[in-house]
């Protein structure tokens, strides 16, 4: 396995810079997301990576060697693509084994009909049908190795694309949004096995996804891009609770962020629609307040905002309240216990607190920016 380095790579389609240098270091044995709405070039940095574009500028390296002049196919890696790209005439054996038969086997021995009978074919085949059937079986797909793909469920093909894949024994895995095309419960599962295989492994594994659900739940760290831009790189804990940039916040979690619009006065007291938060700004103007769902918690006053109860939402496990809150434009979400289930009706008015220390201030720049406790209690 190995280390990769992409530095300041910058990509332009005629007038428009789809990537602005970009640069990001994974580390040996990594499992690195990148995330972010579609349009954001994360794609595309993945194929600069995998050789299937040329960066306008800016230098790609995999175990500390440049590799800007070698083929896709020279770069000892793998990719998995949301299409499985499976070959629909093979059977889940001779699909997986497709790298191997072209790598070990001569173009004579690949022939049909006499291929099998040249010296040293017998002994080779044997080799790539014990790897077929180890990778097969890590995958839990050894009793499918003499179907066709028609004849398999969508997570099926994938594990036979990852399988695939897994035979090369490449630097590093590239896998390109490998489960948009699941439904939603085998997607679950799907990405599951993927980061348990990551785990044992050890392998370098780049990983794309407008999904942060499955950026979360999978990566040792995520990357997020937006318009060509890499905003934040951290672990899932570090973007979720300590975002950079307020496009980070709005993207990671769900429900989103709650961003609330205050004014910074002039002794520095941050105000949300006139009254109190509670918070002071360090040094920057700060223009928004950003609290997670489950930071914010009931309370009988007001000690940061008060609004009445638009939407419950009961998920079984959480329950999400929806509120109407003056002056902010979209309405603000908590999450409760399911205890709460029953207690509340729309239209009533609920008083909220939040986690001091858990809220950000974000700047007129949506820069994260220090916040400082008030001296004077909030009181609305």
């Amino acid at each position: 396995m190995a280390t990769v380095q992409l530095h300041k790579i910058k990509k332009s389609f005629g007038g428009t810079d789809v990537l602005k240098g970009v640069s990001l270091d994974i580390a040996d044995g990594e499992f690195l997301s990148l995330v972010g709405p579609s349009g954001c070039g994360k794609s595309t940095l993945l194929r600069i990576l995998a050789g299937l574009e040329t960066q306008t500028s800016g230098t790609v390296s995999i175990g500390g060697r440049p590799v800007d002049g070698l083929r896709a196919a020279d770069r000892d890696l793998a990719m998995v693509f949301q299409s499985y790209a499976l070959y629909p005439h093979l059977t889940v054996a001779e699909n997986i084994a497709v790298p191997l038969t072209m790598r070990r086997l001569s173009g004579a021995q690949r022939l049909p009909g006499i291929g099998p009978f040249l010296p040293g074919s017998r002994a080779l085949r044997q080799e790539i049908a014990t790897t077929v059937r180890e990778a097969a079986e890590m995958l839990d797909i050894a009793h499918l190795l003499d179907r066709k793909p028609g004849q398999l469920s969508g997570g099926q093909r994938q594990r036979v694309a990852v399988g695939r894949a897994l035979v090369r024994e490449p630097s590093a895995f590239l896998l390109d949004e490998p489960l948009s095309n699941l439904d939603a419960k085998m997607r679950v599962h799907m990405r599951a096995e993927i980061a348990q295989l990551n785990r044992r492994l050890g392998a370098t594994f780049v990983y794309v996804t407008h999904d942060q659900a499955e950026a979360m739940t999978m990566s040792d760290r995520i990357a997020v891009m937006m318009e060509g831009e890499l905003l934040q790189v951290g672990t899932p804990d570090a973007l979720y609770d300590r975002p950079a940039d307020i496009r980070v916040a709005q993207f990671i979690g769900s429900p989103a962020i709650n961003i609330l619009p205050v004014e910074t006065d002039d002794t520095g007291m941050i105000r949300l629609y006139g009254a109190q938060t509670g918070f002071r700004a360090d040094r920057a103007q700060i223009e928004h307040l950003g609290v997670r769902p489950e930071a914010l918690m009931p309370c009988d006053d007001n000690e940061l905002l008060s609004g009445r109860v638009r939407l419950i939402e009961n998920l079984g496990s959480d329950l999400f309240v929806q509120l109407d809150v003056p002056g902010v434009p979209r309405p603000v979400v908590l999450r409760l216990s399911p205890s709460a289930r029953g207690r509340l009706r729309p239209g009533e008015l609920m008083h909220l607190r939040a986690d001091r220390d858990r809220v950000v201030g974000f700047d007129a720049g949506g820069k994260a920016a220090p916040l400082l406790r008030a001296e004077v209690p909030a009181h609305v």
